[in-house]
């Protein structure tokens, strides 16, 4: 287990999925009143701003999924007791990062070289 005791860890990760799974929620709402706006709209004009808008919402829910997904990982790693610990190296994940991303999966320098490719 990481520097961030259980339970914090536990406080951290709901934090976090309520925060996701509004947002989500918020965006799918909008998408939903884009769609019908398209369908009613007669300016051209008009309709390219609001697919401009549903484009940018698409790429919002799709990053906000993959924070779910991540968290999700987080989850199961701290059922498992592996919380806090990276993926990648086994080695502890500093405090301070779990507290900025609690579904941190990597140290930062190991998720500069992951994401690097």
């Amino acid at each position: 287990m990481s520097e961030i005791d259980e339970t914090r860890a536990r406080e951290l990760l709901q934090r976090e999925r309520t925060r996701v799974e509004a947002a989500l929620r918020g965006l799918q709402a909008d998408r939903s009143s884009e769609l019908e706006e398209i369908e009613t709209a007669t300016d051209p004009a008009d309709d390219a701003g609001l697919i401009e808008e549903e484009e940018i919402d698409d790429a919002l829910i799709s990053q906000l999924r993959g924070e779910l997904e991540a968290i999700e990982r987080a989850e199961r790693r701290l059922e498992e007791g592996t919380y806090g610990l990276s993926v990648e190296s086994g080695e502890p994940i500093p405090a301070g990062r779990l507290e900025a991303v609690p579904w941190a999966e990597r140290t930062a320098d190991e998720q500069e070289r992951f994401e690097r490719g």
